[in-house]
């Protein structure tokens, strides 16, 4: 009888010690209180700033100093990134693509060989917002308007650059005022502005305020434009802005560029394997997809390599670590 009760002990305290083999692996032995972790995100008005927020607030919750910085939106993001104003920043993808190779808007710079990837996101669509009355019904309509395309450089402005392009059209052709689309949407209200390009998630909350007084009309983005925009720049795909997103009279075709979640190279690889491994636990995915819409629908285990894989953008080698056990990466 003793021999079985220390047969049994022996048992357990084996089994003790191969269950928390298990759990040091599973949880890399890192002391989150040391690791401040500023998250970049975007202007108030729109949903980078809710959803990094979330991000922030979560990690927080883990241990990590945290905290969310509200920015000027992708550009910003990236060269405060390069220059150690953040460990983690939301960025769309062409622009961080742009931003490895040096073309495009970072034509003539060097190339940015310190952006690490962590995460896809959710596709930002490209909304070329006007209202009823503007009479704007096409692309073409553009011509002579008074257009808002974005802040210089940014993100918004970039898009909107490319979408000019792919219509054989520039901005020489418009009135174009370098404004940010919530600066642009204030404008429209005020009859200042005829069209604001808005490149963000669905849902968008300054689109939704601009609705309550005008009557919303997007500009499609469509047929061989739209097929010399992808075919250019591969990072776009052909999307739909459901007419029910914000009560138009019809859905919208369009383009659409994923957003991504950039991470400091220099963050150590256990972190940002410990950063994934509880941003895409229940606990995680709950906190984050509660702060918006968007991230209910997209921020999503399926969804992790998107905008990345087949990209010049790198993986930090902690996220890689990361998705090779979960067998999403080769």
């Amino acid at each position: 009888m003793k021999q079985m009760k220390l047969f049994a002990v022996v048992l357990a305290v084996a089994s003790l010690m191969v269950c928390s083999s298990h759990s040091a692996a599973a949880q890399p032995n890192i002391k989150r209180g040391e690791y401040f972790i500023t998250v970049l995100t975007g202007p108030s008005s729109g949903i980078y700033f809710p959803i990094g927020g979330a991000f922030s607030n979560f990690l927080g919750t883990l241990g990590y100093k945290t905290s969310a910085t509200a920015t000027g939106a992708t550009v910003e993001n990236i060269n405060a990134l390069l220059t150690g104003q953040g460990e983690m920043a939301i960025a769309m993808s062409d622009s961080v693509i742009q931003a490895v190779e040096a073309f495009g808007a970072y034509k003539g710079k060097p190339p940015a060989k310190n952006l690490r990837a962590m995460m896809g996101l959710w596709p930002n669509y490209c909304q070329i917002v006007t209202t009823a009355d503007s009479g704007i019904k096409t692309f073409a309509d553009l011509k002579g308007k008074r257009v808002g395309v974005g802040a210089p450089n940014s993100g918004v402005e970039l898009n909107a650059r490319m979408m000019f392009e792919a219509h054989g059209m520039s901005y020489k052709d418009c009135r174009v005022d370098y404004l940010n689309y919530g600066e642009a949407i204030d404008q429209m209200k005020n009859g200042l502005c005829d069209v604001a390009f808005v490149t963000s998630g669905l849902g968008n909350a300054t689109i939704r305020e601009l609705g309550v007084t005008k009557k919303i009309v997007f500009v499609p983005v469509e047929g061989e434009a739209l097929q010399n925009l992808i075919k250019k720049y591969p990072f776009y795909i052909e999307a739909t802005i459901p007419a029910a997103t914000y009560g138009t009279d019809t859905d919208t075709t369009t383009a659409a560029v994923m957003n991504i979640m950039l991470v400091d190279v220099k963050l150590p690889d256990d972190v940002v394997y410990d950063l994934l491994t509880n941003i895409y636990s229940p606990a995680g995915l709950e906190a984050i997809q509660a702060s918006h819409a968007t991230a209910k629908a997209n921020i999503l285990p399926d969804t992790a390599l998107r905008g990345i894989v087949g990209t010049s953008v790198p993986f930090h080698n902690g996220a890689i670590k990361y998705y090779k056990e979960k067998g999403l990466l080769q």
